[in-house]
């Protein structure tokens, strides 16, 4: 590959447009690092600490490993191995797998994409200071023997207030709910980056697979996460009011948790798998030295794998007495996601073979982890039949089934990701020699440690014991596994010891030291502080390789945006399916705000926690502030001239709103996520209803059918208010007018929200007496809770137009606000509605 122009050969105006570049992106040192909000920065803070939180998680597993290596053994006490075993799981599956993900992606995908930066820079920083204090809450509360106590699955029953009193499944249900809420703000980054920020020409069937996987995988966090941060809320509202949602004394049920839990955690175990497969993907052509092979099918394969893995969450739940006929679909389905499974792995297989393949480091690391990755894959087909599961369920043959997915899956290709891009991330390469040595030790380890386990299970030695009994002659395999554990452990502290050692002794590598095809590979410094120098035009799924002058073209600024004229940070927004140039978007600099929203909002879920209820109150109104101050100054800036030239004599806006605009697209995913999470409390809803009589009966005293029906009619009419305010201020009409039809929808707000309230207080069965009037006042507060924060961003839009930042030329703020209202009526007509028809219907 050519590489950069030396010094000598560059021109003025090259200098010139690096300088203002430098000025534009620079990236503040010192103490005021931390208020860095640059995705570059933001994705090596997010690498650095799921890393952190995996090496406690592995420390939490040794613990385990001793305690289990013979019988009868009292390294720790039941109560300390439960909290171990629930914590281990929860920082495994919640603070490392989905954020290591979300944080590679946040990292690479705009060089991947050939973007300067991702549209939504401060959403990912306040993600990360969420994921990060969230995680330390958790993390933390194990030292203070107050950790959750219930596993990571966190069933109730026994995660009720009447069998784990304390606060440890308070911290796991608030401080999740917390991370959740990172993930998701993840997911909208990653989305919209993904859909709005490829490079003219870049269509949908040129993008990187990786950009794929990554799309993919963002809208399942979105769809799979929402119904988890339901049934959280459910399990906190009993713990901390009494509402029975699960205690069948009130008519409640606690399978619902485990359909809601396991409607997150099946779709979460290839919310981890595919982002991993996507760095496969992305190694094996380089490897080959060729393209990838069957790209269509690679693609359709990776959305089959996303949409089947939500009709298989009933497969964790076999043992619970479900008809035979329920057993049997989902256990065909189980089996059926083997199909576009097994489509990548031979893709990847004759891409290999088509090429001309060369065994490199990564390239171990993914033969190993496919083969690993393939013996998981066979032992979840026969977990996925029901006769065998019935008998294997609650063994550790579940165990090792899982542990050898997620390391095959994940694990191992992450490793292969790690050696392939820390050139990309460091400028140097880690070490061959160790790394070949290396691998063989971890593979070992692996499998010392998890294919006895398979023994164990098949043995009858139960999971989710601290301990077992000699006579049933388990000790020796347990040995065996125990040892393999620190065999690993060994093997993953040489790899870290190999990428924290300093790297000045280490040669640089120079430009993309794998000769690989794709756009990351033009990078000319890893230090620069975005993501392309210029943004270029892209025709092919390998430019690097298939255009011919690509490279010189990009290091001489010929693209677009070669300059930052005004020394701000701007980056180029395309349209979605053909990616042609739409806007030149600017984004906002270094900032405190994100970091500050995360502390307040963070400190209202710790405050709750210890239902400090009115610490909680005033750490959510600072909270709400912060992120007040943060659209204020960090969004929807008026420019000081309507369009700016790009480059190649192309003259794009500086504004978008409407659907054109990436803000929208963010609220209207945002509503995709919220609206998931609230179908998930309809579904609760009617799996009462079908249970038996009681629910029914609970009905008789509801809430008056006509009040509901008032209210609902109030909520339509702010929604309907709201939209005819956008009419009002682009109209000739004073902006009074305007001002006018923001004041009467939230007055019809709050007369809504009052007859709703009234009409709950006058129901003559209390929430904590049955699971119906609960479910009933959780549907209401959701209309509720949404018309008030409806309310407040018709005060922001009032003060946006009166301070002349929100004006008929510039109307994003009301257009986003119409979208939230639109999201708010269609939930408030089935919640209000589920609840003033539904009991009209009887039983089931």
């Amino acid at each position: 590959m050519t590489p950069r122009p030396p010094i000598a050969a560059r021109t003025p105006q090259q200098f010139e447009e690096e300088r203002q570049l430098l000025a534009a992106w620079r990236i503040p040192t010192g103490w005021r690092h931390w208020s860095a909000v640059n995705n570059t920065v933001v994705g090596q803070w997010y690498i650095a600490a799921s890393l952190v939180f995996f090496a406690f998680g592995g420390l939490l597993a040794l613990v385990m490993r001793l305690q289990l290596a013979q019988s009868g053994n009292d390294v720790v006490s039941a109560d300390t191995y439960n909290q171990i075993f629930t914590v281990h799981g929860s920082v495994m599956m919640f603070l490392f797998a989905v954020p290591i993900f979300e944080a590679v992606s946040i990292l690479m995908l705009p060089q991947m994409l050939g973007a300067r930066e991702l549209p939504f820079p401060r959403l990912s920083a306040f993600g990360f200071w969420a994921f990060v204090i969230g995680g330390l809450f958790l993390r933390g509360s194990i030292f203070f023997d107050a950790a959750p106590a219930g596993g990571w699955f966190m069933y109730p029953p026994l995660t009720s207030a009447r069998y784990q009193p304390g606060v440890g499944a308070d911290i796991w249900l608030l401080g999740f709910s917390f991370i959740e809420v990172a993930a998701i703000a993840a997911a909208i980054e990653l989305i919209v980056g993904v859909l709005r920020s490829r490079p003219p020409g870049m269509r949908l069937n040129l993008m990187p697979i990786y950009a794929w996987y990554v799309l993919v995988a963002a809208f399942m966090v979105l769809f799979a996460f929402p119904p988890l941060i339901a049934g959280t809320i459910l399990l906190e509202l009993e713990r901390a009011f009494g509402w029975p949602f699960f205690n069948p004394a009130g008519g409640g049920d606690p399978l619902l948790w485990q359909h809601l839990f396991w409607l997150f955690g099946h779709p979460e175990v290839y919310i981890i798998f595919l982002p991993s497969i996507a760095l496969i993907a992305m190694i094996v052509p380089t490897a080959a030295r060729t393209p990838i092979v069957g790209y269509s099918w690679v693609v359709l394969a990776a959305v089959g794998t996303g949409f089947l893995s939500f009709g298989l969450w009933v497969h964790h739940m076999f043992t619970t007495g479900l008809p035979g006929v329920t057993l049997a679909i989902f256990s065909a389905a189980s089996a059926a996601v083997a199909i576009p499974t097994g489509v990548q792995f031979f893709c990847f297989l004759a891409t290999i073979g088509s090429g001309r393949p060369r065994i490199t480091l990564p390239m171990l690391y993914i033969l190993g982890g496919l083969a690993t990755f393939v013996i998981g894959g066979l032992t979840g087909v026969m977990v996925a039949m029901a006769p065998f599961d019935l008998q294997a369920h609650d063994t550790f043959f579940v165990v090792a089934h899982l542990h050898t997915v997620l390391i095959g899956g994940a694990v191992f290709p992450l490793l292969a990701g790690l050696y392939y891009y820390f050139p990309f991330v460091r400028g140097v390469t880690l070490s061959e020699v160790w790394g070949r040595r290396l691998f063989w030790i971890v593979f070992a380890g692996f499998n010392l440690t998890f294919m006895p386990m398979h023994a164990l299970g098949l043995m009858g030695m139960p999971r989710r014991v601290f301990t077992y009994s000699a006579e049933l002659g388990l000790d020796t395999l347990n040995m065996v596994a125990t040892v393999g554990a620190f065999i690993l452990a060994a093997g993953l502290i040489g790899v870290a010891i190999d990428v924290v050692r300093p790297i000045g002794n280490r040669p640089r590598t120079g430009r993309n030291p794998w000769d690989a095809g794709t756009l990351e590979w033009l990078q000319q410094d890893p230090d620069l502080p975005w993501g392309v120098r210029t943004v270029p035009i892209v025709t092919t799924r390998y430019p690097l390789w298939q255009q011919p002058g690509f490279v010189e073209r990009y290091d001489a600024g010929g693209f677009y945006l070669p300059d930052a004229p005004g020394l701000r940070r701007e980056m180029l927004i395309t349209s979605t399916i053909d990616a042609e140039p739409i806007q030149c978007m600017r984004i906002p600099g270094p900032a405190w705000i994100p970091l500050i929203a995360a502390v307040f909002i963070g400190g209202a879920f710790g405050a709750a926690t210890f239902q400090s209820y009115r610490l909680a109150g005033i750490s959510s109104l600072f909270g709400i502030g912060a992120v007040v101050h943060w659209l204020w100054t960090g969004t929807n800036e008026i420019p000081e001239k309507e369009r700016r030239d790009v480059g190649l004599g192309l003259d794009l806006p500086l504004y978008l709103s409407g659907a054109e605009s990436t803000g929208w697209w963010a609220m209207a995913i945002l509503l995709l996520g919220d609206f998931a999470a609230f179908m998930s409390i309809v579904f609760g809803y009617f799996f009462y209803w079908t249970l038996d009589g009681r629910f029914v009966q609970d009905s008789a005293a509801g809430p008056d059918a006509m009040a509901i029906a008032l209210g609902l009619a109030l909520i339509l009419g702010a929604w309907l208010t709201t939209w005819l305010s956008i009419r009002a201020l682009r109209s000739t009409s004073p902006i009074a007018m305007f001002l006018a039809t923001l004041a009467a929808s939230s007055i019809l707000a709050v007369a809504g929200i009052t007859v709703l309230v009234n009409a709950l207080t006058a129901m003559s069965v209390a929430p904590d007496a049955s699971a119906y009037a609960a479910t009933v006042w959780l549907l209401a507060l959701w209309s509720i809770v949404h018309a008030g924060v409806g309310i407040l961003m018709h005060g922001y839009c009032a003060a946006r137009v009166i301070s002349g930042r929100l004006t008929r030329a510039y109307d994003m703020d009301i257009q986003n606000t119409a979208l939230f209202w639109h999201g708010t009526a269609v939930m408030s007509v089935i919640a209000l509605g589920t609840v003033a028809a539904v009991p009209l219907l009887g039983g089931a």
